[in-house]
C-alpha cells in the first residue's frame, strides 16, 4: 500500500485526487471541533461512558463528544441511503421506475434521498439533544443553556445543516476526490480518535496500577490486546481481499491457448457497507428514544427498546450483529445483481462453462452469491461481536468493544481505496501505451 501511494504522489492528477481529499477531511476535522452554541460541554462529560455516545462517536469522528455542528456525522444520510434502498424492492413502484431509468433515475433517487435525511438528520438531533438534557437534569446539571421549544428547533437547524454539509462533503470526495466520501469521513474520524483511545487505554491500566504487580498485569494485558488487534487485522485484511474466480467463456472471441477469463467475486461482496447500515440503524432509533428519556423512563416498552438498541447489553449486540448478517446479504445482491450480471453475460457473448445462460445462470448466481455471503456475514459479525462481547463480559472498555466496528471500517475502506489508486495507475500506463 505504500509502494503505490508513493507512485501515486509521482502523477500530477492522482495527486491533486489526494489532496483534495485530505483538504476535504481537514475541513471536516475542523467542524468536529466547532462547538454548537448554547451547549454546556462540560455537561457531556457525564455521559462520556454511556452506550449512544462511543456509538455515535464511531460514526461521527468524536464530534458528539465535543457536541459539534458534526455531531450526528453521515449517520443520518447513510439511513435514509438504508430506507431508499429497501423501498425500491417492488415496495414503491415510482421507486422502482426510476431504478431502471439509469442515470435520470439515480439522480430523483438521490434527490428524494437527501430530503429523507434533512428529516431523520432533525428528528435525531432533537431527540439526542432533548434526551441527553434530561438526563443532565437528573443530575444536577443541563445541557442545554434554555431549554425551551425555540432554542431545541434551533439547535435541530443547526445540526442538521452539520449533517448536510458533511454529506456534500462526501460527495466532493466521492466526484473529485480518492475513494467513497462517506466511507473515508467515517475512516477519517475513525483514525483521528485512535490515539486518545490509545491514551485513555494506557492511562486506565498503566497510571493507575497500585503496585508493580498490577502494573505487570496490566502491561501484559495491553500487549495481549495488541497481539490480537495485529492478528484480526491480518484476519480481516485476508478475507477482505478473498475472491471466488468464476469461469468465464467467450463464443465470439478468440482466445489465444492457455489465457482464461474469470468473473471474480469476492468472499465478502458487501464489503465494510453492512456495519455502516447496522451501526446507522442501531444509532436512529437509539437517539430518537434518548427524547423520551424523562417522561418515559420508566415504562417497560421503553426498557424493552432501549434494551435492544443498546450495545452495552446481550439482547442488543446480538440485534446488532443480526442487522449485520442481514445487510451482508442484502448489499451483496444490490453490488451484484444477478439478472443484470446474466444479461450483460449474454450481451457480450459469454456464458459460465456448464450453466445454460438465462435463467440457468441467474439461478446459479443467486446460489453462489447466498453461499458467499454465508461466510461474508459470519466474518463480519464475529469481528463485530466479540469485542463487544469482551466488553459486556469482563468490563472493558467501551472503546474496545466498539473496536471491531472500526477495524471493519478502516481496514476495508483502506483496501478499498487503495485499489482505487492502482486502477487509477493502471488506466494512466495503459493510455500511456495506447498514446
Amino acid at each position: 500500500m505504500l509502494g503505490t501511494l508513493k507512485h501515486a504522489l509521482k502523477v500530477k492528477e492522482i495527486r491533486k485526487k489526494i489532496f483534495f481529499t485530505l483538504l476535504i477531511l481537514a475541513v471536516y476535522r475542523l467542524g468536529a471541533q466547532i462547538t454548537v452554541p448554547g451547549i454546556n460541554i462540560s455537561a457531556m462529560e457525564k455521559f462520556g461512558a454511556t452506550g449512544l455516545v462511543p456509538l455515535l462517536d464511531t460514526v461521527s469522528g468524536g464530534g458528539l463528544s465535543n457536541y459539534s455542528i458534526f455531531s450526528l456525522g453521515v449517520s443520518p444520510y447513510i439511513t435514509a441511503q438504508i430506507v431508499i434502498q429497501l423501498l425500491q424492492m417492488d415496495i414503491v413502484p415510482k421507486f422502482v421506475e426510476w431504478s431502471k431509468q439509469g442515470e435520470v433515475g439515480r439522480r430523483k433517487l438521490n434527490q428524494v434521498t437527501r430530503y429523507l435525511t434533512i428529516v431523520l438528520a432533525f428528528v435525531q438531533s432533537v431527540g439526542i439533544t432533548a434526551g441527553f438534557n434530561a438526563l443532565s437534569s437528573m443530575k444536577g446539571m443541563h445541557l442545554v443553556a434554555k431549554p425551551d421549544a425555540q432554542t431545541f428547533i434551533t439547535l435541530g437547524i443547526i445540526m442538521t445543516g452539520g449533517s448536510m454539509l458533511l454529506t456534500w462533503l462526501g460527495e466532493q470526495i466521492t466526484d473529485k476526490g480518492i475513494g467513497n466520501g462517506v466511507s473515508m469521513i467515517i475512516f477519517a474520524g475513525i483514525v483521528a480518535r485512535l490515539p486518545q483511545g490509545v491514551y485513555q487505554l494506557v492511562k486506565e491500566r498503566i497510571v493507575s496500577s497500585a503496585n508493580s504487580s498490577d502494573l505487570w498485569l496490566n502491561i501484559l494485558f495491553l500487549v495481549l490486546i495488541l497481539i490480537a488487534v495485529l492478528l484480526v487485522t491480518q484476519f480481516t485484511t485476508y478475507v477482505q481481499q478473498a475472491n471466488r474466480k468464476v469461469p468465464i467463456q467467450y463464443t465470439r472471441r478468440a482466445t489465444s491457448g492457455g489465457s482464461e477469463s474469470y468473473l471474480p467475486l469476492k468472499v465478502n461482496v458487501a464489503g465494510v457497507i453492512p456495519v455502516i447500515f447496522a451501526s446507522s440503524l442501531v444509532v436512529t432509533p437509539s437517539t430518537i428514544l434518548m427524547a423520551f428519556q424523562n417522561s418515559h423512563g420508566g415504562d417497560t416498552w421503553f426498557q424493552v427498546l432501549q434494551n435492544i438498541f443498546s450495545l452495552q447489553t446481550m439482547t442488543g449486540s446480538i440485534v446488532y450483529t443480526v442487522l449485520i448478517v442481514l445487510f451482508t446479504f442484502f448489499y451483496a445482491f444490490v453490488q451484484v445483481n444477478p439478472e443484470k450480471l446474466s444479461e450483460n453475460l449474454q450481451k457480450q457473448g459469454a456464458y459460465i462453462p456448464g450453466i445454460w445462460p438465462g435463467k440457468e445462470t441467474i439461478k446459479y448466481i443467486s446460489g453462489l452469491l447466498m453461499r458467499l455471503s454465508t461466510v461474508g456475514s459470519v466474518f463480519l459479525g464475529l469481528i463485530a461481536l466479540l469485542p463487544q462481547l469482551a466488553t459486556n463480559i469482563f468490563g472493558l472498555p467501551q472503546s474496545i468493544g466498539l473496536g471491531g466496528t472500526s477495524l471493519l471500517i478502516v481496514v476495508g475502506v483502506a483496501i478499498e481505496t487503495n485499489r482505487q489508486i492502482e486502477g487509477l495507475l493502471m488506466k494512466r500506463e495503459y493510455v500511456g501505451f495506447i498514446r
